[in-house]
């Protein structure tokens, strides 16, 4: 019976090495959308650590622009993840959702980014932002 246990917590403590080196990179899955309600959402968002998802307007250079919306994430999948915006948004604006850190503020749980800054910034996989981009409808 001690063969057994022992052989089950090998198992398990192999199976939770495998898992957490493999988990699922960051992302971002979104779709275009009606932003009428106040509310852009994305379907998915993979974190690597807590952390927000930014809503940055954006345009044809696909440079990140001023934040007109967050929400907090999660370490892991976040399904369903609805930013309240803090502009108007008008249908044909392009909306670059954008996962950021919980680091380097002054207060944990609080959103502190402003553009440019290095409190609570973008991450980036592989010196790429992990980000999705969307047009209002």
């Amino acid at each position: 019976m001690k063969t057994f246990f022992s052989a089950l917590a090998l198992t398990l403590a192999g199976s939770a090495a495998f898992a957490a080196g493999h988990a699922a990179a960051p992302s971002v899955t979104a779709a275009d959308q009606p932003v009428d309600s106040g509310v852009v959402s994305a379907e998915m968002v993979v974190a690597s650590e807590n952390g927000w998802i930014v809503v940055h307007r954006t345009d044809a250079t696909m440079k990140p622009g001023p934040v007109v919306g967050y929400a907090p994430l999660r370490m892991g999948k976040n399904v369903d993840v609805a930013a309240l915006l803090t502009e108007e948004v008008q249908p044909g604006d392009m909306l670059m959702l954008m996962v950021h850190a919980e680091v380097g503020g002054t207060k944990t749980g609080g959103f502190e980014y402003t553009l440019g800054a290095v409190e609570d910034g973008p991450i980036s996989v592989d010196g790429q932002l992990v980000m999705a981009t969307i047009t209002a409808q």
